[in-house]
């Protein structure tokens, strides 16, 4: 999957593993690293497994229109479908086989 960032620094402390545990510690930045392998691999959304321990889910309220996969808890990997216009279903759902490129936006805990 094609995987954008949200901003220029995010994506320089991503590319780097010793500024990833600087900004996220040890534990965190190996789930990222893991997790960003599995985004890196698969072909669309619908192939980043919905059960642990990615366990992608999409999100809803205020951050409606996003996704999650988990990092240590409370932790989660925020990113967004990109694409003009999103692939959708007809019912107005997420085509997520169709979703080939994805934006990180944050690394937060939401809860």
């Amino acid at each position: 999957m094609h995987i954008l960032f949200r901003t220029k620094k995010m994506a320089r402390v991503f590319d780097s593993q010793t500024l990833l545990v600087q900004v996220y510690g040890l534990e965190n930045a190996r789930l990222i690293m893991r997790r960003m392998s599995v985004l890196n691999a698969v072909p669309s959304l619908a192939e980043v497994p919905a059960t642990p321990p990615e366990r992608r889910h999409q999100l809803k309220g205020d951050r409606a229109g996003k996704f999650a996969v988990d990092l240590k808890h409370p932790y989660r990997l925020v990113f967004a479908p990109v694409g003009d216009p999103v692939p959708l279903l007809a019912d107005g759902g997420y085509d997520l086989a169709r979703i080939t490129a994805i934006e990180i936006l944050a690394v937060e805990d939401y809860h």
